[in-house]
């Protein structure tokens, strides 16, 4: 039987300083080198072919017999670094063979460069479709971008070492008001 207490919701709610940066529209790196006061540090931890799960082919909107079927994609996963030695993000991006066509097989070649770069290049905002939810590693937010016709999968996960950086800046700021 499922819990409805108010407990369970409330330990299952994103930290208040965290929730403008979960639902924040268009781009995060953008967002996040104007907090460090610096270009993000782009850490790569992986960058190859993997096939998708089920889940991941859900998220991109694959139905039917389409989740049955294996599918191949351009995984990279990169660490986002501020102004510390502790990354903020850690970020995974998904391209599905199939949204690797023309101009978009540059998203293979970004190597050190935050994709927000890319994405958000012409435009502020680009149609999407985004989840939140707690995991392991922090609160994430997943993101399904239709980016000029082709369909790709962002997840951004802040790392616990980034509360703690709002925080301090939003006492500091306070601190400052009252003086």
């Amino acid at each position: 039987m499922p819990t409805n207490s108010i407990a369970s919701i409330a330990t299952s709610l994103p930290p208040i300083e965290l929730v403008s940066w979960l639902n924040a529209e268009g781009s995060l790196t953008a967002m996040l080198e104007e907090k460090a006061g610096q270009p993000l540090r782009v850490e790569r931890t992986f960058e190859g072919y993997r096939l998708l799960t089920l889940q991941q082919k859900r998220q991109l909107g694959l139905q039917g017999s389409a989740l049955n079927r294996p599918l191949l994609a351009w995984i990279r996963e990169v660490l986002l670094y501020g102004n510390d030695e502790q990354p903020w993000v850690g970020a995974q991006s998904i391209f599905p063979l199939s949204s690797l066509k023309g101009k978009a097989r540059r998203l293979q070649q970004l190597k050190g460069t935050p994709i927000g770069y890319v994405l958000f290049k012409r435009r502020r905002t680009v149609p999407n479709q985004r989840f939140v939810r707690q995991t392991s590693e922090g609160w994430q937010r997943q993101t399904r971008y239709d980016w000029y016709g082709r369909l790709l999968l962002i997840s951004e996960t802040f790392c616990r070492h980034f509360c703690p950086v709002i925080l301090k800046n939003v006492l500091f700021l306070y601190t400052q008001r009252k003086n």
